[in-house]
Formats: structure tokens, C-alpha cells, sequence
């Protein structure tokens, strides 16, 4: 019985199907033209023949050109260019980054202070977080790394947001699980922040492909883009590789951009590699590619801005940006990078291409700013980051039982087990575990009947 079943099946197997799958392209549409003078070859279709032997030498190759609007001084370089948005916005976009640069003082501070764990500050990157999620769509799926606060900021996320986070209070969305600056929203569609670099890579690759097939099913569907931030010490990651190289093939539309600060923890960028920045790898995938100054926030939105454009053109395709920005703090409050760094080197970064200042002269040119508005947005910041942070400390905990929550869709047997088991020594130890400070006390580790 068993014998005459597999025979039948395998019959029904050899029976021609209908195909279901796009055409198969032949070999033969690539092959090498009598007398061509180029070969003819995936991934190298138009390269001339040579009869002379050269290899080439990057050193021989200029760097590829770093784009920007206004020069440190405010001034600006490109004659082309216009502000595309009102005074409001643009004050709007500053405050923003003096939001960011005042909370990471404050934050860095209180973990000085032991109030939390760890802190990631973003001084110096400030106008490339801002200024690229500025020009992206509500509907557009971010993927952060951990110097993004800005873009959180810009797209609406609130004191109380950072700080219930920050302290892992009942209010936190991610319930206590993750180290602090590893924010995520699902109201403002970005994805939660991991520790491993370059994790967030091919998940965003993965999902600008979800959106171009969702496109493909629903052509009136609104048109939208992922973003993938990421470091260029992520960039050695073998995440950063397959990234790029499944976006690049199967025509996603994705913007990577990459933040180049000059530091991987305490790598300089001269002992990570030896290639011309982390732009010359998009170009090696076949990406379009732009560099740009980090500092200048109107370098960073229109580079986005065309980017996508680029991005949902053909039905879509990648697009990478390199942000040069240099990292004038310290890679977290677990470093100390004066020790492999001058602090001449960091205090001259500050005061002559600081993004926040440089945004600031060019608002004072243009009527939009002084000395006094400068003073009442830091006091105003200030004290309202400094409220937050004394009612999020008061809040309690998230309840004990979250941490078996949201696994599975209803606890398992050996979950439940667990959860027994913690309630009992917690119940033996009293003096030990003070579990006050807990949202529900105890009473959330009783399972309910």
C-alpha cells in the first residue's frame, strides 16, 4: 500500500503544472556577441576589452565629493538651493536639535548620578537624525541603531516617551526589557532599537521588499519607503553586506543611511578599513550613493528628500547615503574616549562645525533667531526634561508577571511553572525581594482563574 502511494505520487509530480513563478531569464539573453567589444556578463555588462594589463589602484581614484548647502559659517555654497519649508518648521527643526543636545547633558549626568544604568549620547550628530527624518512620510518604516533620538524627537516623541524608557517605569512600552536608549514606537512607526549592530539591517531590507510586493498586489496603495540608519562601524558587520547585496537585487525601496562619525566604539576609521568611506560599498553593490555633510541639516533633508524620489522610482530600488559627522562625545558612558583620542582634537570639532551652531547662524541671518529666543527654548527644555525625569522616577515598575508576558499568545504549562516558582521565593524571602516598587505587587505573579 505504502509503495503504490509514493508511486502515485510521484506520477502526479511529473505531470505538468501551470507556472505560477515569473519567466526564468535564459543564459542565452546575456551571451557574448561575435565581435563585441564589451563583455557581456552578469555584473559586468559593459566592460570594454583591454589588451592592456592594469590593475586598478584606489589610491589613483579621487574620493567621491561630500555634498552640502551651507558651510560652517552659516553661508550658503549652493546657489541652486532655497528653503522648501516656513520659518516655523525650520525653528521647529532646531529646537529639535537642541532638544536632543540638552536631554543627552542631562541624561549622561544623572547616569553619572546612578539614576540609570547607561545613556548614548548623539552630540555632533544632532542635524543628521533630525534632518533626514524631516523629509520622510509618517508611512515610512524606520530601523534605527542607538544615536537616533533625534529622529524620535522630530517625529513626536514625547518627555514622558524618553523617560519612561530611559527608566523603565510601568509606562514603558517595551516593559522594562531593554537597556535604556533603545526606544521604539509603534504609533510613530519605528521599529525598536536592538543592541547588535547591524541587526536592523536586513530586517529593513526584508521589509522594503514586504512593501514592494504589498505595492505590487495593491497598486493604489499609498507609495512609502524604509529608512535603516546605522553606524559605519556597523558597516563591518556581515549584516551591513547581505543588507545592501538583497536590496540591491531584488529592487527594494530602501534609504540606508549611514551615520560616519569617525569612531566604532574606540576604532577610528583608519583601522576599520581602508576604502574610500562606506559611499564607494554602495556603489559597489550597484546603489545609487550620495555623501554628505553631516553638520548641515539642509545637506541631510534635500539628500532624503531626492532619495526618495530615487527610492519608488521603476517600482523601487535602494538608495544609500553616508552622513559625515563627526562623534564629539564619548561612544556611551561606558567609554572614556580621551583615552584614545586628544581632547584638542574633540573641543575643536565643537567650535568649529558644531550642526546645531551652524543651523543657528544661518537663522540669525535670516531674522529667525537670537540671543534671547536661545535662552528662553534651553530654559524651557531644560525644565521640562528635568520634570520628566522626577515624575517618571516615581512611577512604578512594570508588574512582575510582564516579564513571561507576550512570548506565546497564552501562557505554556512550563511558563506558568516559572511564574509559580518566582512567586515562592519571593513569598520564602520577603526581607530579600522588596517588590513594592512593582506595578501590582506580588499579586501579578497569582495566576488568575
Amino acid at each position: 500500500m505504502r509503495s503504490r502511494a509514493l508511486q502515485t505520487a510521484s506520477r502526479r509530480a511529473a505531470l505538468p503544472r501551470p507556472s505560477t513563478s515569473p519567466p526564468i531569464r535564459l543564459a542565452s539573453n546575456l551571451s557574448q556577441r561575435p565581435h563585441s567589444d564589451n563583455v557581456s556578463f552578469p555584473g559586468a555588462l559593459k566592460s570594454a576589452f583591454s589588451n592592456k594589463l592594469a590593475f586598478q589602484h584606489p589610491q589613483e581614484w579621487t574620493a567621491l565629493p561630500t555634498y552640502r548647502v551651507v558651510d560652517q559659517h552659516g553661508a550658503v555654497v549652493d546657489p541652486t538651493w532655497t528653503p522648501d519649508i516656513p520659518e516655523e518648521k525650520i525653528v521647529k527643526l532646531y529646537t529639535d536639535m537642541l532638544y536632543i543636545s540638552i536631554l543627552d547633558i542631562i541624561m549622561f549626568d544623572a547616569q553619572r548620578q546612578g539614576r540609570v544604568s547607561f545613556y548614548m549620547v548623539s552630540a555632533g550628530e544632532e542635524a543628521a537624525s533630525v534632518g533626514t527624518s524631516s523629509v520622510l512620510e509618517m508611512e515610512d518604516t524606520l530601523f534605527c541603531q542607538y544615536r537616533e533620538q533625534g529622529v524620535f524627537r522630530e517625529r513626536g516623541f514625547t518627555t514622558k516617551q524618553f523617560m519612561s524608557q530611559l527608566f523603565a517605569n510601568k509606562n514603558d512600552p517595551g516593559k522594562g526589557r531593554q537597556m535604556p536608549v533603545h526606544y521604539g514606537s509603534t504609533e510613530l512607526n519605528i521599529h525598536t532599537i536592538s543592541s547588535t549592530l547591524g541587526t536592523q539591517l536586513p530586517h529593513a531590507a526584508g521589509h522594503a521588499y514586504a512593501q514592494k510586493m504589498r505595492k505590487l498586489q495593491n497598486p493604489e496603495s499609498k507609495s512609502a519607503v524604509t529608512a535603516a540608519f546605522f553606524g559605519e562601524g556597523a558597516a563591518s558587520t556581515g549584516d551591513f553586506h547581505a543588507a545592501l547585496n538583497i536590496a540591491a537585487t531584488r529592487s527594494c525601496p530602501i534609504i540606508f543611511i549611514c551615520r560616519n562619525n569617525g569612531f566604532a566604539i574606540s576604532t577610528p576609521t583608519l583601522d576599520q578599513y581602508r576604502g574610500d568611506g562606506i559611499a564607494s560599498r554602495g556603489i559597489g553593490y550597484g546603489i545609487d550613493t550620495i555623501r554628505v555633510d553631516g553638520n548641515d541639516i539642509w545637506a541631510a533633508r534635500e539628500a532624503v528628500k531626492r532619495a526618495r524620489e530615487l527610492a519608488l522610482e521603476d517600482g523601487g530600488k535602494p538608495v544609500l547615503i553616508e552622513a559625515m559627522t563627526y562623534r564629539v562625545s564619548h561612544h556611551s558612558t561606558s567609554d572614556d574616549s580621551f583615552a584614545y583620542r586628544a581632547r584638542v582634537e574633540v573641543e575643536d570639532w565643537k567650535r568649529r562645525d558644531n550642526p546645531l551652531t551652524r543651523l543657528r547662524k544661518w537663522m540669525e541671518a535670516n531674522g529667525m533667531w537670537d540671543d534671547v529666543k536661545e535662552k528662553d527654548a534651553r530654559d524651557v527644555m531644560r525644565k521640562e526634561i528635568l520634570k520628566g525625569i522626577s515624575e517618571s522616577e516615581k512611577e512604578k515598575r512594570p508588574p512582575l508577571k510582564a516579564m513571561f508576558d507576550d512570548t506565546y499568545e497564552e501562557l505554556t504549562p512550563d511558563l506558568k511553572e516559572q511564574m509559580r516558582k518566582l512567586r515562592e521565593i519571593i513569598e520564602k524571602y520577603p526581607d530579600e525581594y522588596d517588590v513594592s516598587e512593582y506595578e501590582g505587587g506580588l499579586e501579578s505573579l497569582k495566576e488568575k482563574k
